[in-house]
C-alpha cells in the first residue's frame, strides 16, 4: 500500500537514503586511502580523514590491534555498515508510512 503523503515522504526517505550512503562513502575513502598509504599533508585526503574521524568517532578504538591498517579498518568498517543499515532501514520504513 503505498503512503498518503506521497512525494514528500518519498524525497525524505531519498534524503535519509544519501545521507547515510555518503556517509559510508567517506568512511570507505578513507580507509582506501590510508591502506593506499595516500599523502596525508594533501588537502583532499586531510579532508576525507576529518570527516571520517568525526563520522567515526563514536567508534573509534572498538577494535585495538596491533596491525593499524587493520585497526583503522575495522574502526571505520564498522561504523559504515551500521550506517548504511541504519539508514536504509529508516528510509525504507519511512516509504511504509
Amino acid at each position: 500500500m503505498r503512503n498518503r503523503s506521497g512525494r514528500g515522504a518519498d524525497r525524505f526517505a531519498l534524503f535519509v537514503h544519501t545521507l547515510a550512503d555518503i556517509a559510508a562513502v567517506f568512511l570507505g575513502l578513507w580507509i582506501l586511502l590510508y591502506l593506499l598509504d595516500a599523502n596525508q599533508s594533501n588537502v583532499f585526503v586531510g579532508f576525507v580523514h576529518g570527516m571520517a574521524d568525526w563520522l567515526s568517532g563514536w567508534a573509534q578504538d572498538i577494535f585495538t590491534m596491533d596491525t593499524e591498517g587493520l585497526r583503522v579498518f575495522f574502526n571505520n568498517a564498522l561504523p559504515a555498515v551500521i550506517y548504511l543499515v541504519v539508514g536504509h532501514g529508516v528510509a525504507a520504513w519511512i516509504r511504509r508510512l
